[in-house]
């Protein structure tokens, strides 16, 4: 038998010995593979009968015979191991001491040290070249989280975490040096790549649309942004930072190298469609609109309201998330054909949306609110929420000149 296994656990769980593979794709055995997977990752700590036991047995599940419960989930294991070559289970997997181990004699490359040794490496590394490469090298071998298929478990659950932080400190700082020479098209790989593993960090987000911006790739660059704020809105029912919000008005502006006459600027200006009702928006956007706005009527005088709809379970019973959203979809779509030219919508939250009135007093935004809720159950009369308003007037910040 050769002397190295190689067995990976950051993403798929496999062994290789020879030309022989097993993984825990093509077996369902989930205890056989719990208990392989602590028996190598603690292949170097001597672990008792009662750990095994801990490990593969239920909460309050009670068992008459564990010491045959144990030999009977060994035997399978070691049968499986027997896929790598005549014998390998029984080679690999040793009882010594009065309880079953892992045989070192047979030396074994685990992914997650390599890992781990990489990273370590180039956190230390003081050459920006050599910190580099092995920040690559690293993130090469990571396919993945954690023993991601047993990621419920107890023992799992904190190593998990704890290599997922470490993959991404080491992508932040790798594409922090990538930036700073303009290797934009690694750049971008490695952003790509780390979202699939990590889809939540806005710090990547932001790295990948200074990429497409510096690549000219205006469109991705948008395109990049709505995708993060949906998912940051949809998941954690939050806004963009500044600073994202800040890269989407940088990709959404024109670029033109030659001056233009006043009418090219206005034909940009001008929306391509017919305006037909409201005007939806970011929330981003409509902020500024309400600021712009709030200058104006301290010249003007001119009175206008913002009213607040909300979605509610009926008796305030929660809602579940597909019905939320589904009630969402169909407000806004009620609200956007119940509004006037000039009104401004948007989505303020997972539940709410945000309205701007123009040249609309306080009663005439609440018969626009009711107007709304009305069509809404006339066209959805069997929808689960209860909608509520809320109507308060535009008001500008009064500056202190004391």
């Amino acid at each position: 038998m050769s002397e190295c296994v190689r067995v990976t656990m950051l993403g798929n769980f496999t062994l290789q010995l020879d030309a022989q593979t097993v993984d825990s794709n093509s077996n369902r055995m989930r205890k056989v593979w719990l208990l392989l997977a602590y028996l190598i990752y603690n292949r170097n700590h001597r672990s008792s009968q009662t750990q095994f036991l801990e490990l593969i047995c239920r909460d309050g599940e009670e068992i008459e015979d564990y010491t045959g419960r144990l030999k009977a989930l060994f035997y399978r294991t070691r049968t499986l191991l027997n896929q790598l070559g005549e014998k390998a289970g029984h080679e690999l997997i040793v009882y010594k001491n009065g309880s079953y181990e892992w045989n070192n004699d047979y030396p074994v490359w685990l992914d997650v040290e390599e890992f781990d040794q990489l990273c370590n490496a180039a956190a230390r590394e003081q050459d920006e070249d050599a910190r580099l490469d092995l920040y690559l090298r690293a993130f090469a071998i990571y396919q993945g989280d954690f023993l991601a298929k047993l990621s419920m478990e107890s023992w799992v659950m904190p190593i998990t975490a704890y290599y997922h932080q470490m993959y991404l400190t080491g992508v932040e700082q790798a594409l922090a040096i990538l930036e700073t020479r303009g290797d934009w098209k690694t750049a971008e790989n490695l952003c790509r790549r780390a979202l699939v593993i990590e889809p939540y960090s806005e710090a990547i987000y932001q790295y990948l649309m200074r990429c497409l911006i510096a690549k000219s790739d205006r469109p991705g660059a948008r395109i990049a942004y709505e995708q993060m704020s949906e998912i940051l809105f949809e998941n954690f029912g939050i806004m963009p930072s500044e600073e994202s919000r800040a890269l989407y008005r940088e990709a959404s502006r024109e670029k033109n190298d030659q001056s233009m006459h006043i009418g090219t600027v206005r034909d940009q200006l001008r929306e391509a469609e017919v305006a037909e009702g409201a005007v939806l928006c970011e929330y981003d956007f409509f902020k500024l609109l309400y600021q712009v706005q709030a200058r104006a009527i301290l010249r003007s005088g001119e009175v206008i309201h913002i009213a607040l709809l909300s979605l509610h379970g009926q008796d305030d019973k929660p809602l579940s998330r597909r019905s939320l959203d589904c009630a969402m979809d169909n407000l806004q779509g009620v609200t956007m054909r119940n509004l006037r030219l000039g009104d401004v919508v948007s989505r303020c939250s997972l539940s709410q949306l945000i309205i701007m009135l123009p040249q609309a007093n306080y009663e005439n935004s609440g018969m626009v609110c009711q107007r709304i809720i009305k069509a809404f159950y006339r066209q959805y009369p069997h929808s689960p929420v209860e909608i509520r308003f809320s109507v308060q007037p535009l008001e500008p910040k009064i500056q202190n000149n004391h």
